[in-house]
């Protein structure tokens, strides 16, 4: 089966979207410990907050890891489908 097949069946996207949706959280978790671990130790929301949300950082902090976990979700997904 081609991707080409793969992705218009409806299984393909329903399983897409777990792996990305678990993907998603454990990048962001790891993420954020990565960024802000002093700061989530200290329960400091604050600094946390600075650090990675404010003045529009939350925007390239999301965006890029959404990307990153459909890409990933559908490599998963295409690989494991036959």
């Amino acid at each position: 089966m081609t991707f080409l097949e793969k992705i218009k069946s409806g299984i393909y996207w329903k399983n897409t979207l777990k792996i990305s949706i678990l993907f998603f959280i454990s990048i962001v978790i790891i993420s954020l410990l990565f960024n802000s671990f002093s700061s989530i130790i200290s329960f400091d929301l604050e600094a946390i907050n600075t650090e990675n949300f404010s003045e529009g950082k939350w925007m390239r902090f999301f965006y890029i890891k959404a990307a990153i976990s459909v890409l990933y979700g559908m490599w998963v997904t295409a690989r494991n489908i036959k």
